[in-house]
């Protein structure tokens, strides 16, 4: 008997169908619908017979999605009811009792979040083994010079070390925040019903233990119609995306020849279809254009819960394509970043060569000044103008003479002034000047070093 008296029509059917996508979802139905069996017989809703049966036929309907021998129907409108429909075929009527006291809204919740807690905890992992990379990767190069940029200048110079610590950071609060999307799944959806609640008491307590949920969720409504935790997932899913996406960039250029300061490995490079000559960075070219389809898929979420009212509502299918889409995405370019930062072969001669540019000295010279009482804004336009004077005359600052010095400024009119700013160009002092806490002086990148090893054994949310 059905309420309706046509069938649904074909396009419907195939608009409605999620099969195709939330089969992945397979392991945590099982796991809640076994949970809930136990459940059912503990409050006396259903027998202990019924419970061991269905819980055995849950167990076949297990082995037999594990080992992809499932017989799966056209009728099958997801994966919620095509086990429930296998269920029932291999246990006979006693599987219609499963559904008791639950609807598949606050099931699919359930799966849902029990989903996203365990992906957040993979792309947690994921993220400690780049950046433990990170760490060994910048121990091995701890006192490698190189030109840091600003506006893709040459601005400054710093050691290899640091500029691959910068990145370390970023990953870590990138771990923080999927430490926080954990911490939002601490809330049991099952039991909520269709919104609100079930006719039958239940013991939600022990399905929030068996299920590794702290409690149950205190408002049915806000309990099916929450995706929040969806919501928190793609927002980290796409700030870490963003963040591998810039370390992808750097790798395109410095891979380039006109810098030159690194090769892949052959295993993360692609060559052309014509040019025989070429080695391509198509991995870490690929990690920039990720990026932008994670954040999109967070902008669709934010876009299907918009203005939606309360509880469930069918947009809600929409948030397994995004959640899915994200999460292969991001551990896929979390995977590809471990393996070209593993790999990554650095030219230690031609970053130093880089680097050696006196003018990134500029800022030094001008500290000089400061420290011989003069206003860092005054500095930087005396220093500018020994910049321009170099520059016109196609010599190194190094190259001036004393008399060009003091036309800029009477505090370099002295034997003692000039010999602390030819002193200051020379390459050795630039980098170790910056002895600030956090700086790129050899002492405080060890410090650094240090600390990120400290970062990496703790284990926030543990």
């Amino acid at each position: 008997m059905s309420r309706f008296r046509e069938p649904q029509h074909q396009d419907f059917q195939r608009l409605n169908a999620s099969l195709s996508f939330d089969r992945r979802l397979w392991p945590y139905d099982i796991a809640q619908s076994r949970a809930h069996a136990k459940m059912l017989a503990r409050v006396k809703i259903i027998s202990e017979q019924d419970r061991d049966a269905l819980v055995g036929g849950l167990d076949e309907v297990e082995g037999e999605l594990r080992e992809e021998r499932f017989p799966f129907q056209e009728s099958d409108e997801d994966i919620h009811m095509a086990i429930e429909r296998r269920l029932t075929e291999i246990v006979g009527a006693v599987g219609g009792r499963l559904h008791t006291a639950r609807s598949r809204n606050d099931q699919v919740a359930t799966d849902v979040a029990l989903y996203t807690r365990a992906r957040a905890r993979e792309a947690k992992a994921a993220i400690e083994g780049l950046m433990a990379e990170l760490v060994r990767r910048a121990e091995e190069h701890v006192d490698w010079p190189m030109p840091g940029y600003t506006h893709l200048q040459r601005a400054q110079p710093v050691y290899l070390a640091h500029h691959l610590l910068a990145y370390f950071w970023m990953l870590a609060r990138d771990r923080q925040r999927f430490v926080f999307v954990e911490g939002q799944l601490s809330r049991l959806p099952l039991g909520a019903g269709a919104l609100a609640g079930v006719s039958f008491e239940t013991d939600r307590d022990f399905i929030a233990r068996e299920l590794g949920f702290d409690a149950p969720a205190p408002n049915s409504i806000d309990a099916v119609s929450n995706r929040d935790f969806v919501l928190d997932y793609l927002s980290a899913a796409a700030t870490c995306a963003t963040h591998l996406s810039r370390l992808g960039a750097e790798i395109v250029l410095w891979c380039s020849s006109e810098f030159g300061f690194c090769e892949l490995p052959d295993a993360w490079s692609a060559g052309s279809s014509i040019m025989p000559q070429k080695k391509n960075p198509d991995a870490a070219e690929l990690l920039r254009a990720k990026a932008p389809r994670v954040a999109g898929h967070l902008a669709a979420m934010h876009g299907v819960l918009h203005g939606l009212p309360l509880t469930y509502n069918k947009d809600m299918q929409e948030d397994k394509e995004h959640l899915f889409d994200a999460v292969d995405t991001l551990e896929l370019a979390l995977a590809a970043a471990r393996g070209m930062v593993a790999g990554v072969v650095f030219d230690r001669e031609r970053m130093a060569q880089a680097a050696s540019d006196e003018m990134i000295a500029a800022t030094d010279v001008a500290d000089l000044l400061v420290r011989r009482g003069m206003p860092f804004r005054e500095a930087h336009g005396v220093v500018a103008g020994l910049v321009r004077t170099a520059v016109d005359s196609g010599r190194a600052l190094s190259a001036l003479s004393a008399e060009e010095l003091a036309a800029q400024s009477e505090l370099l009119d002295s034997d003692e002034a000039r010999a602390d700013y030819y002193k200051v160009l020379e390459r050795e002092s630039w980098i170790e000047s910056k002895v600030s806490e956090g700086g790129t002086a050899l002492a405080r990148v060890r410090e650094q070093l240090d600390e990120a090893r400290a970062v990496l054994t703790d284990a926030p949310g543990a």
